[in-house]
C-alpha cells in the first residue's frame, strides 16, 4: 500500500496510521492515465488459440475470397474474340464463312496488311449484284465503295462464344468500352474505402462487413441481368464500392483478434487465400465461357456467408472502443474458455474504469494532426512524397500486371492461374526478408528486378510467346513481394500521429493509378510489348525512389510529427549502401511499433515514481525518475535492463510485427489495399 508524507512524523521511518487517507501517488496517476491495452489480455487468454484459428481459417479468411472473384471475373466477361468482321445478312444463308469474308470484307487499311478488315465492308447493294450472278461467279471489285459496319458483326466463337463485347458489339470504334468498364470498377474502390470506412467505425466489424458483401451482391445481380452496356458499367461501379472493403474488414477483425506476434503471419494468410481465389477463379472461367453465367456463379455462392451471422463476432477492440464493456466481456470470456484458459478477473474491474476515465476525457479538446503536417518540415515532405510515389508506383503495376495476364501465352486461363500462382511463394519469401533484411531493399530490389524483367521483354521477338510469358511471370512473382512490403514499411515510417492520415494520403494517390492502369493495358491491342514496358520502367522508377527511404527494421518509431521529422534526417549515402539492419548489442528486444505514445506521454516531465516496500514497523522509500523525452533515442533498440513500468511492458515486443493503420484508441482502419 502507497504511503503518505504525512504517515511520518520528525523524519521517523515509524508508521502511525497505516489505514490514513492515500493520496494517488504518480505511479497511480500513471496507470489510471493508461488505456486499457488488449494485447496484454491477449497472452494470459491465448494470442492464436482454438478460438482464433477457428475464426481466422473458418470465417476471416473465406470471407476474403469473393473480393478476387469479383475483381477479376470482369477480365473473362469482357474477353474479345480473336477475329470478328462485319455481318453481312443478305449473304448468311447463300455462302460460307470464308465466302462472306472473301467477297464482302475489304484489305485491312489500317495495319496495311492482306487480313480481312474488321471495322469495315463493301457497301453494295448484295440483292442487286446476287440477281446477275450466282454467290460462286461474284469477284471483289477494289473499287467497290467501302463502309463501316452498319449492321453488327459476327464473332469467330470458338474459343470465346460469350461475353459483353460480343452480347453489345464493343469492336472497332467502341473496343475501349471494356476499358472503360474497369476504369469504372476501380472508380468505386476509393468511394467504397471511404463510405464503408466510416461504416466499420460507427456501426462495428460485422454490420460493416454484411453491408458491404449486400452490396457486392447486389452489384453483381445487376451485372447479370444487364441489357446494355452502360447498366453493365454501372453495375461494375457498386461492385468497385466493395472490392477493397469485402477485403479488408474480415482481414481487421482478424488482426484485432489475434497477438501482435501473430499478425504478419494472419497477413500473409489473407493475401494467400485472395490469391488462392484468383487461382479458383481461373479455373471456373475456363470451364464456364458463358458471362452471365459466369457472373451467377462467382457471386450467388456467397449468399450462404450470411449465414456468418450467427457465429461471427464483433471486434472486442471496437467494442471496447465504443464503451460498449458487456458485450466485449462475454467475447472476450469466450476467448479465454475456447482456448481453455481462465480469464483474468481483475479485466473487468479495469475495464469498468476505464469506461469512466473515458467519459471525462471526452470533453477534453484535442488538436488532431492534417495534411499539411505531412509537408511542412523537410524530411517528412520528402518522405511523403518519396513514400507516396512507390506506393503509386507498386500498386498501379502489380494490379496492371495481373490485369494484363490473360493477354500473353498461347492460352489465357493457364496464363491467369499462373500469374496467381507465382505470388503465393513470393510472399513466404518475402515474409523471410522483411524480418531478416529489412524493408527497404527487399522493397527496391524486387520493383527494380521486376520492372527489368517487363522492359526486356522488349528484345524477344514477337514469335516468343513462352519467354515473354516466363519474364512476366517473374516480374509478377517480384511485384507481389513488393505489394506485401509497401504497406507496412509506409505504415512504420509515418509517426504515429499522423499515420492514418499518412497511409490515406498515400493510397488514395496510389488508387489513382488504379483508375489509369486499365487504358495502359488498352495499348496492347497494338503492341503486345509496349504496356509491360511502361509498367517496367514504373517500376524500376518506384524502386530507385524507395532506397532513399530510411529502414525501420530494428528502429523504435517515431510517434510525434517532431521525432518523424529527425526520423531519417541524417540520411547518407553509406546508410542506403548499408543491406542487412544490424541489432544492436544492448537489447535482446527490440522496440515495438505500436503503444509508443504511451511512452511520449508519460516522459515529458521529471516525475518522481514511488517504489515502497513495507513492514509491521518501518518502510523505506526510494524514487525512480523516468526519462525525459528528449533523451530517447527514436532510432535505437529499448533497454530492457533496467526494472520496467507496467506501460514500458508494453513497448518490449517483437520485432517482425506488421504496423497497421490505426485510430489514436487502437482500433485498425480501412486504407485502399487491393
Amino acid at each position: 500500500m502507497p504511503i503518505d508524507d504525512s504517515d511520518f512524523e520528525d523524519g521517523s521511518d515509524e508508521v502511525h496510521n497505516p489505514i490514513a487517507k492515500e493520496k494517488p501517488t504518480a505511479l497511480q496517476e500513471t496507470e489510471e492515465d493508461e488505456q486499457f491495452d488488449l494485447d496484454d489480455l491477449l497472452p494470459s487468454i491465448g494470442e492464436f488459440g482454438r478460438y482464433q484459428k477457428l475464426l481466422v481459417f473458418g470465417i476471416c479468411l473465406p470471407a476474403c475470397i469473393p473480393c478476387g472473384f469479383c475483381a477479376f471475373n470482369q477480365l473473362f466477361m469482357a474477353d474479345t474474340p480473336t477475329d470478328y468482321w462485319c455481318r453481312v445478312p443478305e449473304l448468311l444463308n447463300i455462302s460460307t464463312v470464308e465466302q462472306r469474308k472473301h467477297l464482302a470484307l475489304p484489305p485491312d487499311m489500317d495495319h496495311h496488311t492482306e487480313e480481312h478488315s474488321k471495322c469495315y465492308r463493301y457497301a453494295v447493294d448484295w440483292l442487286q449484284l446476287l440477281e446477275n450472278a450466282t454467290i460462286n461467279d461474284l469477284k471483289p471489285d477494289k473499287s467497290w465503295p467501302i463502309e463501316k459496319c452498319p449492321q453488327g458483326w459476327e464473332y469467330n466463337t470458338t474459343e470465346v462464344w460469350s461475353s459483353i463485347v460480343i452480347d453489345y458489339d464493343l469492336v472497332c470504334d467502341k473496343d475501349i468500352y471494356p476499358t472503360i468498364g474497369l476504369a469504372a470498377l476501380n472508380v468505386g474502390g476509393p468511394i467504397g474505402v471511404y463510405l464503408f470506412g466510416l461504416l466499420n467505425d460507427r456501426a462495428g466489424r460485422r454490420t460493416s462487413y454484411f453491408v458491404c458483401l449486400a452490396t457486392l451482391l447486389i452489384g453483381s445481380l445487376i451485372t447479370s441481368i444487364s441489357k446494355d452496356f452502360w447498366t453493365w458499367a454501372g453495375s461494375r461501379v457498386i461492385v468497385g464500392l466493395t472490392i477493397p472493403a469485402v477485403y479488408q474488414i474480415p482481414f481487421i477483425i482478424s488482426l484485432e483478434l489475434v497477438g501482435e506476434n501473430y499478425r504478419s503471419f494472419v497477413t500473409v494468410m489473407t493475401c494467400t487465400f485472395y490469391t488462392s481465389a484468383i487461382m479458383i477463379l481461373s479455373i471456373v472461367t475456363y470451364l464456364e465461357r458463358d458471362w452471365v453465367k459466369l457472373s451467377y456463379y462467382t457471386s450467388v455462392p456467397f449468399y450462404a456467408y450470411f449465414l456468418y451471422l450467427f457465429i461471427m463476432p464483433e471486434s472486442p477492440r471496437w467494442l471496447l472502443m465504443r464503451g460498449r464493456l458487456e458485450e466485449a466481456l462475454k467475447i472476450l470470456e469466450n476467448m479465454a474458455r475456447v482456448n481453455g484458459h481462465e480469464f483474468p478477473p481483475v479485466i473487468k474491474t479495469k475495464l469498468e474504469a476505464q469506461i469512466s476515465r473515458d467519459k471525462l476525457k471526452k470533453k477534453k479538446k484535442h488538436v488532431n494532426a492534417g495534411v499539411s503536417d505531412l509537408c511542412r518540415t523537410p524530411n517528412m515532405r520528402l518522405k511523403t512524397l518519396l513514400i507516396t510515389l512507390s506506393w503509386f508506383a507498386n500498386e498501379t503495376v502489380y494490379l496492371g500486371l495481373s490485369y494484363y495476364g490473360p493477354s500473353l501465352g498461347s492460352n489465357q486461363y493457364v496464363s491467369f492461374f499462373l500469374s496467381a500462382a507465382v505470388e503465393i511463394p513470393s510472399y513466404l519469401v518475402c515474409w523471410y526478408l522483411m524480418d531478416t533484411w529489412g524493408r527497404r531493399w527487399p522493397l527496391s530490389l524486387s520493383m527494380i528486378l521486376g520492372g527489368v524483367a517487363c522492359v526486356i521483354t522488349v528484345m524477344l521477338p514477337d514469335d516468343a510467346v513462352d519467354e515473354t510469358l516466363y519474364l512476366y511471370l517473374i516480374s509478377k512473382a517480384l511485384l507481389s513481394a513488393s505489394f506485401l512490403i509497401i504497406y507496412p514499411f509506409a505504415g512504420e515510417l509515418y509517426p504515429t500521429q499522423v499515420r492514418g492520415i499518412g497511409i490515406g494520403v498515400s493510397s488514395y494517390v496510389g488508387g489513382l493509378g488504379l483508375i489509369v492502369i486499365p487504358f495502359v493495358t488498352y495499348l496492347g491491342k497494338e503492341n503486345l510489348k509496349l504496356p509491360l514496358v511502361i509498367m517496367g520502367f514504373m517500376s524500376m522508377l518506384g524502386g530507385i525512389t524507395g532506397l532513399r527511404l530510411p529502414e525501420t527494421l530494428h528502429h523504435r518509431l517515431p510517434q510525434t510529427i517532431e521525432e518523424g521529422e529527425e526520423f531519417g534526417k541524417d540520411w547518407t549515402i553509406k546508410n542506403c549502401c548499408s543491406c542487412k539492419p544490424e541489432i544492436q548489442a544492448s537489447s535482446s528486444q527490440q522496440a515495438s511499433y505500436e503503444n509508443l505514445d504511451v511512452l511520449a506521454s508519460n516522459a515529458g516531465s521529471d516525475v518522481e515514481l514511488e517504489m515502497q516496500t513495507s513492514s509491521s514497523t518501518s518502510s523505506k522509500r526510494h524514487s525512480a525518475r523516468s526519462r525525459p523525452k528528449s533523451l530517447i533515442d527514436e532510432r535505437t533498440p529499448l533497454d530492457v535492463s533496467r526494472p520496467t513500468r507496467p506501460s514500458m511492458r508494453r513497448l518490449v515486443r517483437q520485432m517482425s510485427v506488421m504496423d497497421t493503420q490505426r485510430t489514436q484508441d487502437g482500433t485498425m482502419q480501412l486504407t485502399h489495399w487491393i
